[in-house]
């Protein structure tokens, strides 16, 4: 095993019952001030070391609230920096919407048990003016945050305030600070992960290469509300609505990351089922320097949430003990999987469906994507020799997650499960396959 912090972000909603909801806004608002005074100050060409004190001085805020909130304002233009190759846009300022207080825990906020077992908080929107209440929340969120306040195993750390849906709320981080992990090299089961636009596959094999298991996670939702928030944004650009753009934009940056949390619950849920388990996915760290499939399809590619959903996975997946590792992506579509051919064309994908030019095999393009990441990482373990060749194939099983969740209705590749995956008990017809599959096992390289 191997030990590592976890960190949590526990999202509650606030019930005051002493101080006003105006002095939540009004500490927001004086938020936004200082925000936009770094943001300001930057394009100015201050060095960050040189203007926080003169921008601490004029805070309204506890003394670490300010130096929280200016240090936020710094991160941000430090994203925008690292990516503005990529298209990234300067931090827009805040004209119209407020800006999250983030508080450091037992200064900016405190939060106690009371006897009645209700966790109750005391946020300084300004010094010595608390807003105070009870939180509510999910009973899984506020079972975690009573463990982290009377546990010494647990950290409570920064809060940001935030008022979102009509609503106050309190989002609390908490860090288990000696959470195991398994050992990749002693997984019994490797799992690879193929992040598509539209869709994820995975595919189960054992460490002797049988493929245990496989299932595509398709999300046709996220790449449909993307396209119609990019043309939204597009035409109040043309017609000078600028102000609107922020609003849209914060719209599909909720929904976007609203979908990647149940997709990544989904793929963790459906990897926990197998005996100690490594999730495997493509390094894509240099993947936007090797795209160049012209300026529309670069726009979408590059802007894709690969990253974002393959963080949430990981961390999700380590909150169960379950290891993560990466492999190089190079020709994973592209390559036949069979070890006594290993073609590499981009010919032999078209769509969703592989068919190898040399020997004809088939199998699903992004399913046999994930079987290759696998492949890859044996072969990073010198692995290769042991790994017998496949008889049989699973099945191909797809679900589709929509807006309201998964369907009930039946696809040519097999069921749709309501839950979006299969649970750990459940089990699964094999299929025989045809003869060319049969020697299906890991590359050398």
């Amino acid at each position: 095993m191997q030990e590592s912090g976890l960190t949590q972000t526990l999202s509650f909603g606030l019930t005051i019952r002493e101080g006003s909801p105006d002095d939540l806004r009004e500490g927001c608002l004086e938020a936004r001030r200082i925000r936009n005074e770094v943001n300001r100050l930057d394009k100015q060409g201050w060095d960050w070391d040189d203007l926080q004190k003169p921008v601490e001085t004029r805070g309204k805020h506890v003394k670490n609230t300010t130096q929280q909130i200016i240090q936020k304002a710094i991160d941000e233009i430090q994203t925008y920096q690292d990516n503005k190759e990529d298209g990234w846009g300067r931090p827009h300022s805040y004209l119209g919407g407020l800006y999250p207080i983030r508080m450091n825990y037992g200064e900016g906020y405190n939060l106690t048990v009371d006897d009645s077992g209700d966790v109750r908080f005391r946020i300084s929107s300004k010094p010595y003016n608390h807003v105070k209440g009870v939180l509510r929340g999910s009973a899984d969120h506020l079972n975690t945050l009573k463990n982290a306040l009377q546990c010494d195993s647990w950290r409570v750390g920064t809060a940001e305030v935030v008022y979102k849906h009509e609503e106050w709320r309190l989002h609390v981080s908490v860090t288990h600070k000696e959470h195991t992990v398994s050992d990749p090299e002693a997984a019994e089961t490797v799992v690879g992960v193929d992040v598509n636009e539209d869709c994820i596959a995975l595919a189960a094999l054992t460490r002797e290469g049988d493929v245990e298991d496989s299932i595509v996670i398709e999300y046709p939702d996220i790449k449909r509300i993307r396209h119609e928030y990019f043309t939204k944004r597009k035409r109040m650009q043309s017609a000078g609505q600028t102000g609107f753009e922020t609003v849209v934009r914060t719209e599909e940056q909720d929904f976007v990351h609203d979908q990647l949390h149940k997709v990544s619950r989904d793929v963790t849920r459906w990897v926990s089922k197998f005996d100690n388990p490594v999730i495997v996915f493509e390094d894509l760290k240099d993947m936007r320097d090797s795209i160049e499939y012209g300026t529309r399809m670069n726009r979408r590619l590059h802007s894709l949430p690969f990253n974002s959903i393959q963080e949430m996975v990981t961390y999700k997946a380590a909150w169960r003990g379950i290891p993560s590792d990466k492999v190089n992506p190079e020709y994973t579509s592209q390559r036949c999987p069979r070890t006594d051919c290993l073609h590499t064309e981009r010919a032999n994908r078209r769509k969703k469906r592989f068919k190898c030019r040399e020997c004809g095999f088939q199998d699903h393009a992004d399913r046999k994507a994930a079987v290759c990441i696998v492949q890859k990482w044996f072969a990073k373990r010198n692995e290769y020799e042991n790994v017998a060749p496949l008889d049989t194939l699973p099945r191909i099983w797809t679900v589709r997650r929509e807006l309201s969740g998964g369907c009930g209705a039946a696809d040519s590749h097999g069921l749709f499960h309501s839950s979006g995956v299969i649970e750990a008990d459940s089990t699964r017809p094999e299929t025989g396959v045809r003869e060319e599959l049969k020697t299906l096992a890991p590359s050398s390289g």
